[in-house]
Parts: structure tokens; sequence; C-alpha cells
């Protein structure tokens, strides 16, 4: 909740700055001088990234390299063994858990390490430790529980953490576990929080080409991957994927933002332009920490002559009255706000 309301001062604080008589002349920004966002890399609506069949194909890859390798269980702090020493029952235990360091106790020879090792080697070494006190024994370990394969789902579940993952557990299972999007309130509208569009699956530092919407929502098995052990899902929440139009539109506000959506888009989910509108938007990017300024000729895109343009993530869309004098007043007020935010004056 608290990014919430950091996002909602910034917001209230660049509305503070447009309506009150703010005003610093170290603003040196000009209209000729901003640049076009169709000029910026991959601002285009039809700039497409990566099809679905590509996708496809780049997580077959993938996995195929995952199919290549020989999982082997090694034991792990957390983990339950059972531990039989043939013809000697007061040597036997029924669930010793391997401790944080990898340890457990065995009678005679006192605390063994044994996490990553294999069961193999850990039987080995408890033989050959044991050899000095009895003659040939023989001991057999087992697995009880296995609690150290693990996987981590964290951002907008209900209950974000560490779960224990069994043999053909896969992500969806995970995101059920974890209780599915947690709900949060946006605009008066309580709603899922998720963003599966912009999920993430890391795993051994990369992260997966895996659609979580294909996966979750419509149970493809190619998306719905086998976990493996220590797998980082993060689910991001709407709270970080906002967008926000102001200025000369029927409803200032903030929108849930969508990959697909572009600055049409965007209006029309605001009840579209009044009619006093001019012909340029200014399009905020970056954030408060680091803001780019960007025009796009909405006039153009209209008439159809211009191309629609991409919104992302975050982005503030300002639409000025009809002539460049109030374009030029917002520019002065912007930056002085930016400054006062970086401040903390209206982190509240």
């Amino acid at each position: 909740m608290q990014n919430v309301r950091l996002t909602m001062g910034m917001f209230l604080a660049l509305l503070m700055c447009l309506t009150s008589g703010c005003y610093l002349h170290r603003m040196t920004y000009n209209y000729d001088g901003i640049q076009e966002l169709e000029d910026a890399p991959e601002a285009l609506m039809d700039v497409s990234g990566i099809t679905p069949e590509e996708q496809d194909k780049l997580l077959q890859e993938v996995l195929k390299q995952y199919e290549k390798r020989d999982i082997v269980f090694t034991i792990n702090a957390g983990d339950v063994l059972d531990i039989r020493v043939y013809d000697n029952p007061d040597l036997s235990y029924n669930q010793i858990v391997v401790t944080p360091d990898g340890y457990i106790g065995v009678g005679l020879v006192g605390q063994v390490q044994v996490g990553g090792l294999t069961m193999v080697e850990a039987n080995a070494k408890l033989e050959k430790l044991l050899g000095e006190y009895i003659v040939n024994p023989r001991v057999t370990i087992m697995t009880h529980s296995v609690r150290s394969e693990t996987a981590t789902i964290t951002g907008a579940v209900n209950n974000s953490g560490m779960f224990v993952i069994s043999s053909g557990m896969r992500l969806a299972d995970l995101y059920a576990l974890a209780g599915g999007s947690s709900v949060r309130n946006y605009n008066g509208q309580w709603l899922d929080a998720a963003v599966l569009e912009s999920s993430l699956l890391v795993r051994d530092g990369k992260v997966m080409p895996v659609n979580f919407t294909r996966a979750i929502k419509h149970g493809d098995p190619l998306h719905n991957v086998l976990l493996r052990k220590n797998d980082y899902v993060y689910i991001p929440a709407k709270d970080d994927n906002m967008v926000y139009v102001i200025g000369d539109v029927q409803s200032p506000q903030r929108c849930n933002w969508n990959e697909n959506m572009g600055l049409l888009e965007l209006l029309a989910s605001c009840g579209w332009v009044n009619e006093t509108f001019w012909d340029h938007a200014i399009i905020i990017r970056g954030g408060f920490a680091d803001p780019q300024m960007f025009k796009v000729d909405l006039g153009g895109i209209l008439k159809g002559k211009k191309r629609n343009v991409r919104i992302l993530a975050g982005d503030i869309v300002y639409l000025p009255k009809d002539d460049l004098s109030e374009y030029n007043v917002f520019v002065r007020k912007l930056m002085p706000t930016i400054q006062l935010i970086r401040g903390g004056r209206y982190l509240y």
C-alpha cells in the first residue's frame, strides 16, 4: 500500500502544480527541442515484439537444455531422513532433520555432514564412519520428506513465500498454492491485482520465456512448465502497471496498463479528449526520478497521417488545451514540481 500512496502522492503533486501558481525560471525546455515519440525506439504500435509462435519455439529450445541435464537429488537443510543400520537397531533413526549447516547426529560417530551429498554418497560416508566401530555395517538412508526442494513466489499473490515442490509440480500449481491473485481497491473497485502478462519465472539466474496467461488461465502445457528447485516467480501488481492521463480530457485519471495499449486506446478509456484539446500530446516517461518528455502528433494520428504510438507502464500523458502557451506554462511548472518530489515534499 505504501507504493500506492507514493504514486498517488506524485500524481496529486503534479495536479497541484498545474492548478496552482507555482513558477520557477529554471525551466529551459522548449517545444521545438522535444523529441517526437515516434522517433524513439519501439514507440510505434505496429512495431511488434516476439510472436506467440516464436515464443513457443524459444521456450522449447530452453526446456530442451534442461531436459539434457541429469537432475540428481542432493540432501540439503530441512530435509527429513530415515536411517537404518542393519543388525544395529539402536543406531537406526526415524525423521532426522538436516540442520541448516547440513549436519545430522548419528550414534557412535556424532555429527556428520551430509548437506550437498547425494543419497549414495551419504550412505557410503556413514558406512565408512561406522566401520571404525562395527564390522561391515550396512546402512540405508531414505528420505522421509524433502523440504529443501523449494520454489519462491512473490508479488501480487495472497500468500507469497517459499513453497516445497514435489515431482510433477507445475507453475500453475505454485500459483494456486500461493492463493492466486490478491485483490486490491482500484478507483473504488475491488479487482485482481496480479498482472500475469508481465510476470516472470527466473531459473538459474535467467528469465524463462514463459507466458503466464497461457500457463495459468488456459493451462497451456508448454508454458505451464515443471518447476525446478530454487525457481523464482514474480507476479507484479497493477500498482506497478499504471498510466496517468491529465489535461484536456473528459476524465483525468490513472488507468491500468496493458502491453497492447496505445495512445488512442488510453484516451478512449478515459472518455476521450475535449473539443478544445491541442493537436499535440505530451508524454512523460521514466518516472519522476529521471523524466523524459516526448511530443506526439495526436492530430496527425486521428487524421491517419501518423501511426498510433505505444504507451508504457508509468507513462504520464498530458493533453494541453488549444495553443502552445498552455504547453509552455505546463513545462515551466513541471520540472520544479519534480525537484520538490525528489526532495520528499510530496511523498505522503
